[in-house]
């Protein structure tokens, strides 16, 4: 993941220029009608901190982070909220959010340090939660000018899906993406934790 902290550090003016402004309604219409009143968001790895700003706008709290030192500042200023810096592997809250975003950031992992981000993320977020991902269509990992990717399909979205535990239901659905010029497509899977009433 270092060579796409770099590439962030070096081209995170840039980043937000081109990403802070993209409209992802369609995507909170499929994660945020899962919240309660006033929840607790986890934007992890929040980039231009474009999805942050949207969350606090609708009132609901929001914690969030990024591994670039470079875009994670100026993300703090362009939404006037704090983003701190730190990896998916320094994630350590235990049942602390409602729910959890992890737009277009896991996807820089190595394919084998996937599972066990996804299980430090569901250990972060409550019984009753839900976990919103997303990946670039594809199979297999990547280097693309000078970053790295792990692509998945809806097969693969869900076989990490049903690794974690107090899984209750997993929606997972397909977009084009929402930026200019671009003919990508994205994987997006909503994991739905069990209430701990369900706990066997």
């Amino acid at each position: 993941m270092s060579q796409s902290v770099a590439y962030y550090n070096k081209h995170a003016q840039a980043f937000l220029n081109e990403t802070l402004h993209v409209d992802m309604s369609a995507l909170y219409d499929g994660f945020l009608p899962h919240l309660p009143e006033n929840a607790h968001i986890f934007d992890a790895g929040c980039g231009s901190g474009r999805d942050s700003r949207e969350f606090l706008a609708r009132g609901y709290r929001v914690t969030a982070f990024d591994a670039s030192e470079k875009l994670a500042d100026l993300a703090s200023s362009a939404i006037s909220h704090p983003v701190s810096v730190r990896t998916f592997d320094q994630v350590s809250e235990y049942q602390v959010y409602d729910g959890i975003w992890a737009c277009a950031s896991l996807l820089h992992l190595p394919l084998q340090q996937i599972p066990q981000a996804l299980a430090k993320l569901w250990q972060a977020l409550k019984p009753g939660g839900v976990l919103y991902v997303s990946f670039k269509r594809g199979e297999g990992q990547r280097e693309h000018n000078g970053r790295d990717f792990t692509d998945a399909t809806e097969v693969q979205l869900e076989s990490w899906a049903r690794a974690l535990q107090q899984l209750k239901k997993i929606t997972i659905w397909q977009t084009a993406d929402r930026r200019p010029g671009r003919d990508e497509y994205w994987v997006n899977g909503v994991f739905h934790k069990s209430p701990e009433w369900l706990d066997v």
